[in-house]
């Protein structure tokens, strides 16, 4: 089956941080999975680079926009392979055949009526792009998400019928449930709506960077209409001379921040059903990352955690496995250089790093490097059995972190296993050693098979346990606990998680 994950894209009027990190990682977590069971997926991010916040930062660094967004993107770019992320595609708005794309999809919306020309006046953020109302205001006319006075703009627009759409959007979130996870984001959207749609401006006439209105070559389309389209318009161009839109469209899941939730679950649906385009299947909505103050990490508010420093101490999977597992997915929670010390040493070092450690070992000083090929514990092959039914249930509803959870309780299990047992005694005893094979042949089956879960989030380590337990397949099935020994030769192991200074 097709499997379409995208992350929002990624606006360019600064360099990446750790929340951008966050997303992406999430998203290719769930990627890998999909690819272990054989599912035929596509990934996509990339760089969100029309709008006002970037001609605004472009032209306080003295640049011109196009400038600024060529530097930055390539930053996010780079970005992704230091995560380790398998995206298939990394899409730039300012791609001439995105924007070709854009003119073309909202082309149809023009001539099926949903455009109308007018004024527009009310308080704007040029930090979001986003014209806010009433209800969205703070105390002393501030914008919400950057703290920031907003300001009284009227202009010419293009607009968009989205109150047209008032009762098919009701339709949609009655009929589809699952439509925007998880549930407490599903109930603000649908209070959005519920509240009455009133249209919204499509164009911007007194900016020029942007996608030039088809039918109006004056205006430029409103930074959101461009961006959102990004998910569809990639699928028509990611593979040169391949057409992947009949293959993966509509997407499985968007992952997005609560911060844009109105964009994606209600001018998005829209959007597409005005172009008569299916709606998407699911929009997971992720919390904030919080920093050391409390709030939002946000480069305007200056509080942000580099991610290249994380993986620059720590390394990659661990930041994999910290943003994860730390963060409840869906949830806002606090991040800091100090939790990822802990999760790294007590978690990944201890529990992990050392059960690889100790079990590889044993087998090398206990049985001559080799797996014992005998029965394995049938108590804790139980323990085991629906775990990979479980792990898939849970990301099949876009909760990595409960995934998560479900694989590391099988760690610790594996870990109180090895006292239980006490190898070292039992290979004292030589009346023990069927007990000692049938120990030793249970903790490596049980690590790999374990290992092979833990694949979508730290994916390096895992590649070089189970090469070191000569069973480097990662496909779904391998996830099974077998009901013997492998009967295979172990290699020695540095430690995957070493300590830190």
């Amino acid at each position: 089956m097709p499997f379409y994950i995208t992350t929002p894209i990624y606006y360019v009027n600064a360099q990446p941080h750790l929340g951008h990190a966050y997303t992406t990682i999430a998203a290719d977590v769930l990627a890998r999975h999909m690819r272990q069971r054989g599912q035929d997926v596509f990934f996509l991010t990339g760089t969100d680079e029309h709008g006002e916040p970037v001609a605004d930062a472009a032209h306080a660094q003295g640049l011109e926009p196009r400038a600024l967004a060529d530097r930055n993107a390539e930053k996010f770019k780079a970005l992704a392979p230091q995560l380790e992320a398998t995206n298939d595609f990394f899409i730039r708005t300012t791609d001439e055949e995105h924007m070709k794309r854009v003119q073309d999809v909202l082309q149809r919306v023009h001539d099926n009526g949903y455009t109308y020309k007018g004024i527009y006046e009310g308080w704007y953020c040029p930090r979001c792009a986003d014209f806010k109302v009433e209800n969205e205001i703070l105390e002393g006319n501030r914008c919400p998400i950057h703290e920031i006075v907003l300001e009284r703009h009227q202009e010419e627009n293009w607009f968009f019928r989205l109150s047209a759409f008032q009762k098919p959007l009701e339709q949609l979130f009655d009929e589809q449930r699952d439509f925007v996870m998880p549930g407490h984001h599903y109930n603000e959207a649908r209070a959005f709506i519920l509240q009455g749609l009133q249209d919204i401006s499509l164009s911007r006439k007194r900016l020029k960077w942007g996608v030039t209105v088809p039918w109006d070559p004056d205006h430029v389309f409103y930074v959101w209409f461009d961006a959102l389209l990004n998910y569809y318009t990639a699928l028509g161009y990611a593979r040169p001379g391949e057409d992947l839109t009949g293959r993966f469209w509509p997407a499985t899941y968007h992952l997005i921040g609560k911060d844009i939730l109105k964009f994606h679950t209600v001018f998005w649906p829209a959007m597409l059903m005005a172009a008569e385009l299916p709606v998407p299947e699911h929009v997971f909505v992720h919390g904030f990352l919080l920093g050391a103050d409390g709030r939002k990490m946000s480069k305007s508010l200056g509080n942000v955690l580099d991610p290249f420093e994380v993986i620059e101490q720590y390394g990659t999977d661990a930041l994999r496995f910290y943003l994860v597992r730390d963060v409840a997915f869906g949830s806002d929670g606090s991040v800091g250089m100090d939790a990822v010390r802990v999760r790294y040493e007590a978690e990944l070092a201890n529990e992990y790093g050392n059960l690889a450690s100790r079990t590889i070992a044993m087998v090398q000083r206990y049985r001559d490097g080799v797996i014992p090929a005998v029965a394995t514990d049938v108590e804790l092959a139980r323990a085991f059995e629906v775990l990979p039914a479980e792990v898939s249930v849970v990301l099949d509803r876009a909760e990595p972190t409960r995934a998560l959870d479900l694989i590391w309780e099988r760690v610790r299990r594996l870990n109180r296993y090895v006292e239980e047992r006490a190898p070292w005694q039992l290979a004292r005893d030589p009346e023990a050693a069927g007990k000692l094979d049938e120990t030793l042949a249970s903790l490596a089956e049980g690590l790999r098979a374990v290992s092979v879960l833990l694949h979508p989030y730290i994916p390096a380590s895992v590649e070089k346990l189970l090469l070191a337990l000569d069973a480097p397949d990662v496909s779904y099935a391998r996830a099974i606990f077998a009901e013997r020994g492998s009967g295979l030769s172990v290699q020695s192991l540095e430690p995957l998680f070493p300590k830190r200074a």
